[in-house]
């Protein structure tokens, strides 16, 4: 009976071992820079790396983060991405960076989430209307207008958005928990997927009529990243 038992501990063990192996590992080098010569490359997290001793000062930067970017779109919003597609050196390591201009009066980052990362967001120009809504079945929506030098955290997978309510340029930086965080956003993603869902399935889901639903898919959906 006891071996039994040990048997049963011993395999209750092996099983969480196997799920916590399930996940993103540390990494077990100093870095991993991205690369796309498989026959050299190592691959490590979704990326091949090279060889570190061939790595240079580049593999590790980026330029041209402070030059205001074009908001004269549908959204009226612009989100200039450094990750690991940018700057290779950050793979494996788990961070990256975002700077999000917003058009005057109403310069939106639309409903989107990130299911890879959290995401910090600090502004430095205008005032922005922020918030994220928590998981079903609460769905509680929770919001802050913020200042420049005002920061703000969305958590990993939470739907969120930014929104300018001043009438000035706004200008926030955003650090992602992650290299390659990743963003679906949402009207794009459900009304703008290829292809489109059986619209049979948006009249349900949202309750709407039918030439709703079509028109809403007929429509571009402006990617803002």
């Amino acid at each position: 009976m006891k071996g039994a038992h040990f048997l049963l501990a011993l395999s209750l063990m092996a099983l969480a071992s196997s799920f916590a192996c399930a996940s993103d590992p540390s990494p077990l080098q100093d870095f991993c820079v991205a690369f796309n010569d498989t026959k050299d490359g190592v691959f490590v997290n979704g990326k091949f790396c090279k060889d570190p001793k061939l790595a240079k000062a580049e593999d590790f930067f980026y330029s041209g983060l402070n030059i205001p970017r074009n908001t004269s779109n549908p959204v009226g919003s612009t989100v200039t991405p450094v990750n690991v597609a940018q700057i290779p050196g950050l793979n494996t390591l788990g961070i990256s960076l975002a700077r999000i201009d917003y058009a005057p009066n109403g310069g939106l980052n639309p409903p989107h989430t990130h299911p890879r990362a959290t995401e910090i967001l600090a502004v430095v120009e205008g005032t922005l209307y922020v918030g994220f809504v928590t998981s079903n079945p609460e769905n509680r929506l929770i919001t802050k207008v913020l200042y420049p030098g005002d920061v703000f955290v969305f958590p990993v997978g939470l739907i969120h958005f930014q929104f300018n309510v001043g009438k000035t340029n706004a200008v926030a930086f955003a650090a992602l928990s992650s290299q390659n965080p990743g963003v679906i956003t949402i009207a794009n993603a459900v009304f703008g997927s290829k292809s489109p869902i059986n619209p049979d399935v948006l009249v349900k889901a949202f309750q709407l009529d039918k030439n709703v639903v079509k028109k809403l898919q007929s429509k571009f959906w402006w990617p803002n990243n």
